[in-house]
């Protein structure tokens, strides 16, 4: 519930800075088409991200006869967390990645690339597709994707706020330079309340993944894997369409220093200390299983 509240109130943020935005642009009435486009862009997000995301990463969906192994590691866990099947993908990518999208646990799809089935064993990827079944089960992708809609959305307002001005609710001119602190600062805060956003659901289904598998231990080693194998490894549909890369279950495109302050994932270290710390306490509840 703590969760649940503290993203309902980032979303609100993030929000309320679109229709703050809108206003800089053109007082009241930006302010209210700012909030029209809002409830628009939600409305898009909500039924067709998911069709989006696939098409942008090049992924084919498979089933029982393609890849019967995959797939049936995936049903297997979605009977143990209480899910119905969703639709299965892989992509024809090298770099090892995987992640979930959809509305709902009625219209959820997961993916992976061909490169993670490289690398993982058996036990390995049944972590992996669990934290991606976990990011299903508490509706994390439908959020992070109208999140990070409404971020794009915010620095395309505040670049226009920056060339062409804005004007206040009499249709006076806005001082410039308070536009160009606008339009620097606006993004950077979007970007920051959709981190906060992408990194608490990270934590949520690494633990929720753990009790899905009952097997904490392999996510753990599991992103270890992911995280050496991926270094310099290009991930091209992502490269191509960079706001994919928060769905991922690393961020291909994250970077060390300064700019790990800026990364959607928390820390990988992070995640697998959390993780081990639950497999040796082994005090985590179990899913419910269909053995």
């Amino acid at each position: 519930m703590f969760n649940f509240a503290k993203t309902a109130i980032l979303m609100a943020a993030i929000t309320a800075l679109f229709i703050v935005v809108g206003g800089m642009l053109g007082g009241e009435q930006g302010m209210l088409i700012a909030l029209l486009l809002a409830v628009g862009m939600n409305f898009f997000s909500y039924w067709f991200s998911d069709t989006m995301v696939l098409k942008m990463t090049n992924a084919q969906q498979v089933d029982e006869r393609s890849a019967p192994q995959f797939y049936a590691l995936v049903k297997e866990l979605a009977d143990r967390a209480g899910l119905p099947m969703p639709k299965v993908f892989l992509i024809d990518e090298d770099a090892p990645n995987a992640f979930a999208t959809g509305r709902n646990p009625e219209n959820a799809s997961v993916a992976a690339t061909t490169g993670i089935l490289k690398i993982l064993s058996n036990r390995e990827l049944r972590g992996v597709m669990a934290h991606e079944l976990a990011h299903v089960q508490h509706r994390d992708i439908l959020i992070s994707t109208v999140a990070a809609t409404m971020a794009g959305a915010i620095s395309a307002l505040a670049n226009f706020a920056m060339f062409f001005g804005g004007r206040d609710s009499e249709g006076r001119p806005h001082n410039p330079i308070a536009s160009l602190l606008v339009a620097i600062l606006a993004p950077i805060a979007a970007s920051l309340i959709q981190m906060s956003i992408s990194r608490a659901r990270e934590y949520e289904a690494d633990r929720g993944g753990a009790e899905i598998s009952a097997d904490p231990e392999a996510l753990a080693h599991a992103l270890e894997k992911i995280h050496n194998y991926a270094q310099g490894m290009p991930f091209r549909a992502v490269e191509q369409h960079p706001e994919t890369a928060q769905m991922m279950i690393l961020n291909p495109l994250s970077a060390g220093g300064l700019a790990q302050l800026f990364s959607t994932h928390p820390p990988t270290e992070e995640r697998v200390g959390r993780l081990m710390a639950m497999a040796k306490t082994g005090s985590y509840p179990r899913a419910n299983s269909v053995d």
